[in-house]
C-alpha cells in the first residue's frame, strides 16, 4: 500500500479509537448546556469552545463519531450483504435468474440515489436505524456488479469444475470455492461504501432529515453552525474537516488496497 494509503489507515484507526474510548476520557456531556457561555472561544475547560447554547464542541465531536461510523458501518455492512447474496446467485445460477436480477440492478443503478433515499427517509421517518437501512438498501447495487463479475469469472475456474466433478453441493461450492476469491474487491467496495453512507448520512443530518438533536452527528453540527459560519466559523469548520478527513481517508485507503490486491496494478 503506498505511504497515502498508509496514512490514511492510520488516520482512520485513530479516529475509530477516539470514537470508542474519547466521551470516556472527556466526560462533558455532549447535551450538556451552559447559555452563559454560548459561542465561548477555546479555553481551558472547552478546548474547542462551545457552540450557541454553550455545549462542548470537543465533546459534540467525540459522540458525533461515533454516530457517524456507527451509521457508516453498519450501512456498509447492510449493502454488502444485499449485494453479495443478489450478485452471487445471479451470476452462479445464470438463465433467468441473472436476467431478473441484474436487470432489477441496473434499473435501482439508473435511479438518482440520494433523491431516492430523501423520499424513503420522508416517508418511514428519521433515526438512526431507519438511516441504516435507508442508505444500505439503496447502495448495494456497485457490490452486486462487483460480486456478479467475479462470480462469472470463477465459476469456470479449473479447481471449482474440479471440485464440481467430486459432488460438491451448489451452495458449497458458491461459498467455499468461489465468493473467497471476491473478498479483494469486496474490501476495496466496502471502504468506498463506508465513505458514500458517511456522506450520505452527513447530508441528510444537515438537511434535518438524519440523525435529530440532542444526539449529536457531524452533519446536524453543520446544520446548526451556518447560523454562525461569520460570527463563529470554527463551529462548521470543526465537523465540516472532519468529515471531510474521514471520507478522503476511505476513499484514499481503497485505492490502496486495490492496488495492493491487485497483481497487475504492482510495480
Amino acid at each position: 500500500m503506498s505511504r497515502v494509503g498508509l496514512f490514511s489507515l492510520a488516520l482512520l484507526v485513530a479516529v475509530a479509537i477516539l470514537a470508542v474510548i474519547g466521551p470516556y476520557l472527556w466526560t462533558i456531556a455532549p447535551e450538556a448546556t451552559d447559555p452563559a457561555h454560548g459561542l465561548a472561544g477555546p479555553g481551558l475547560t472547552h478546548p474547542l469552545g462551545t457552540d450557541e447554547l454553550g455545549r462542548d464542541v470537543l465533546s459534540r465531536l467525540l459522540s458525533g463519531s461515533r454516530v457517524t461510523l456507527l451509521v457508516g458501518v453498519s450501512a456498509m455492512l447492510a449493502a454488502l450483504t444485499i449485494g453479495v447474496v443478489i450478485g452471487a446467485a445471479a451470476g452462479f445460477n445464470g438463465g433467468w435468474i441473472d436476467a431478473v436480477l441484474m436487470r432489477f440492478t441496473d434499473g435501482m443503478l439508473a435511479v438518482p440515489a440520494f433523491f431516492f433515499i430523501l423520499v424513503v427517509i420522508t416517508v418511514l421517518g428519521t433515526g438512526v436505524a431507519t438511516l441504516v437501512f435507508v442508505i444500505g438498501a439503496l447502495s448495494w447495487m456497485p457490490v452486486a456488479r462487483v460480486v456478479y463479475g467475479e462470480t462469472l469469472r470463477w465459476k469456470a475456474a479449473e479447481f471449482v469444475l474440479a471440485a464440481r466433478s467430486l459432488g460438491v453441493s451448489g451452495p458449497r461450492l458458491l461459498v467455499r470455492h468461489i465468493l473467497p476469491q471476491a473478498i479483494p474487491a469486496l474490501v476495496v467496495s466496502a471502504t468506498l461504501g463506508v465513505a458514500f453512507a458517511i456522506l450520505t448520512e452527513s447530508a441528510l443530518s444537515y438537511l434535518g432529515l438524519g440523525v435529530q438533536p440532542p444526539l449529536p452527528s457531524w452533519g446536524n453540527m453543520l446544520q446548526r453552525a451556518q447560523q454562525y459560519v461569520f460570527t463563529a466559523p470554527t463551529l462548521a469548520i470543526y465537523p465540516g474537516a472532519a468529515i471531510t478527513a474521514v471520507v478522503l481517508a476511505f476513499n484514499f485507503v481503497g485505492d490502496g488496497l486495490r492496488d495492493a490486491l491487485d497483481p497487475r496494478r504492482r510495480r
